[in-house]
């Protein structure tokens, strides 16, 4: 039996626009925690190696520092061999980072770069067939050009391939989409054993078989990603294969629609909020939908602004919400206003049923909090 582990999409280097000069550092910094992760889970399960299936850096432009710490998380486990194939991310084009000096220099003995299409022996009787990028706009079916002529030999045989597979890909006119029905017909006849595919950032089996999967990305990237934050564990035995998804991320990726109507709505939104166990490490993103009085929506902006500092990221989709504020009646009467600043009350009163409601109601929501926190 052949046991290892399947991972892909580190991305090491990512930087995410809504993470903070805070947040994202650690969000860097759990990108590289993770290899050691990968590794001692590989390590504990008696794994002989790993195969990254691309996109192991976010680019080939990453800092040197990016390039030294994963292969130093790597080279925590040197009885386990990271096999690390370029994508469409970190392509073994002229600027490649696997050649870069940085990368040779400090490249440890249980680090492979699968840089060449073909078989690599890794185990008696077990080979990966590697299928690396070699640029970021391939012009044909890689995983297809490398399975010409192969024949069931009683080779086990692991592709390690990144890209769409067509059954998934919104691009049906993509020429590097990887056709799925061969690789089935492949897995039936013993070609090959199982398909290590990367690319795709959700945990996903592909097809009847259970012999073709994404592993996903190890820590998310996305909101619209399901289920990853995991590495998969394979066993290979004879003719049966048997795969789990192994839980290893930190971080949490949370898109959430609060309907709003009145105060028992905002309090329920700070319970959800406050029930999160590990805030720093949550990326929360609100699409907050219904009508708030004043009132309500001062004390919805406390909410946010408290936990606000207490996740990595808390932000509002300001393009899924429909959030309408609206005083309501007594809002106002007990602030006993006078002159211009009654005028400009009923003017924004007038306003926030217009064309001009949300700025309108954004000003009322400011006055109510300045006029009332100074009474």
């Amino acid at each position: 039996m052949v046991r290892f582990l399947h991972t892909a999409d580190w991305q090491l280097g990512m930087t995410r626009h809504f993470l903070g000069s805070e947040s994202q550092p650690r969000f860097a910094a759990a990108r590289v925690e993770v290899i050691r992760t990968i590794g001692a889970l590989a390590a504990a399960e008696g794994c002989g190696f790993v195969v990254v299936a691309g996109d192991v850096f976010e680019t080939n432009h990453v800092e040197r520092q990016v390039v030294e710490r994963a292969l130093d998380a790597m080279a925590a486990t040197p009885a386990v061999t990271f096999y690390l194939l370029p994508g469409n991310h970190d392509p073994l084009d002229a600027a490649s980072v696997f050649r870069s000096p940085t990368f040779l220099r400090h490249r440890p003995a249980n680090v492979v770069v699968l840089d060449a299409p073909g078989p690599v022996p890794v185990a008696p009787g077990v080979e990966l067939l590697a299928v690396p990028w070699h640029h970021k706009h391939p012009l044909s079916d890689l995983v297809a050009d490398a399975m010409a002529g192969l024949t069931a030999d009683g080779t086990a045989r692991i592709v390690v391939a990144h890209g769409a597979i067509d059954w998934l890909s919104a691009d049906r006119a993509n020429p590097a989409a990887i056709a799925a029905a061969p690789l089935e017909a492949a897995l039936a006849d013993g070609r090959i054993a199982y398909v290590a595919l990367g690319d795709r950032h959700s945990t996903t089996s592909v097809g009847s078989t259970g012999r073709i999967w994404y592993a996903g990305a190890p820590e998310p990237t996305d909101f619209r990603e399901i289920d990853p934050g995991n590495a998969v564990l394979v066993d290979l035995a004879d003719e049966t294969v048997t795969t789990e998804p192994r839980a290893v991320g930190t971080w949490h990726f949370v898109a959430h629609e609060a309907q709003l109507a009145g105060s028992a709505d905002v309090g329920a939104l700070h319970t959800f909020l406050d029930g999160f166990a590990d805030k720093a490490r949550t990326i929360v993103r609100l699409c907050l939908v219904g009508q708030l009085g004043l009132v309500d929506m001062v004390t919805l902006d406390e909410v946010l602004d408290h936990h606000t500092q207490l996740f990595a990221s808390l932000e509002r989709w300001e393009r899924g919400s429909e959030l309408v504020v609206l005083p309501a009646d007594g809002d106002f009467g007990a602030l006993q206003l006078a002159g211009f600043a009654r005028d400009g009350l009923a003017d924004l009163e007038a306003q926030a049923h217009g064309a001009a409601g949300r700025v309108a109601q954004d000003a009322l929501a400011l006055l109510y909090r300045l006029v009332g926190g100074a009474a």
